[in-house]
């Protein structure tokens, strides 16, 4: 049978010395066998103890309770209690990222973020009843196929700015050239106009009656509440509104 001396034990579970001793005084998990001069010596089955306890301790349970249920409940329940742990951790994770990006997003858009918006998380009751409301909308407004377009498509906050970069500067050229006075029907508006019909046409995958009634939508600052969408200025979205008509007037003038 092979043995291990405390400080091998120390070094393979990443347990101080200090820990393993008193896992020992309170008769958690005791060596195999100590020598007069005090040496504990530990077997493979001391060593699968130990691990038991630090995947327990990792899902919050009390040395207390483990100590009752150590012996009791099995690797494979040690190891089912390890993963729904780290898919617990995983999702609160993912949920820290994606808020990541739609603070770095609306960072982008807006210059600034207030200090409350680096508060926690939305609880996870809050966001539920969020996503209940938002599909109640999304059933009300579009079919099953339209809605699986815009879920699997459509820029989101939460998304990497990487991924939704290219509408947020659609958004800052418009807003630029409101600042600066340039009319929809300018050089730069109806730049702003193409790009804008490309990026529709990527995100509503060329069904043009998805996209009309999704920016009819999207209008209406109640409608987009409640679809969870950044809320956009009136006058970024009737500027976009004016120049993508104009564009579509002047390439009906030349088709004629």
């Amino acid at each position: 049978m092979e043995y291990f001396l405390t400080g091998e034990v120390s070094r393979k579970l990443n347990l101080s010395l200090r820990t393993l001793r008193y896992y020992d005084q309170i008769e958690l998990v005791e060596p195999a066998w100590k020598s007069k001069n005090g040496t504990r010596y530990y077997t493979t089955e001391q060593l699968l103890q130990l691990q038991k306890v630090l995947i327990l301790r990792s899902a919050s349970l009390s040395l207390e309770d483990i100590k009752k249920i150590l012996n009791r409940v099995t690797m494979e329940k040690t190891l089912t209690v390890h993963k729904e742990q780290l898919e617990h951790n995983m999702s609160e994770l993912q949920q820290s990222l994606d808020y990541t990006h739609t603070l770095l997003n609306t960072l982008k858009l807006e210059g600034d973020i207030h200090w409350n918006q680096l508060l926690p998380l939305l609880s996870e009751e809050t966001q539920s009843l969020k996503q209940q409301k938002k599909q109640a909308v999304m059933e009300r407004l579009f079919n099953g196929e339209e809605r699986t377009i815009l879920e699997e498509r459509l820029p989101k906050m939460e998304m990497s700015p990487s991924e939704v970069g290219k509408w947020i500067n659609v958004i800052k050229r418009i807003e630029l050239c409101l600042t600066e006075g340039k009319a929809p029907e300018s050089p730069e508006g109806q730049l702003i106009a193409e790009d804008t019909q490309i990026l529709s046409d990527e995100t509503f995958n060329g069904d043009a009656v998805l996209a009309e009634k999704f920016w009819e939508a999207r209008k209406s600052e109640e409608k987009s509440a409640e679809l969870n969408l950044y809320p956009i200025d009136n006058d970024v979205v009737a500027f976009m509104e004016a120049a993508i008509l104009q564009m579509e007037k002047e390439r009906d003038g030349n088709e004629r």
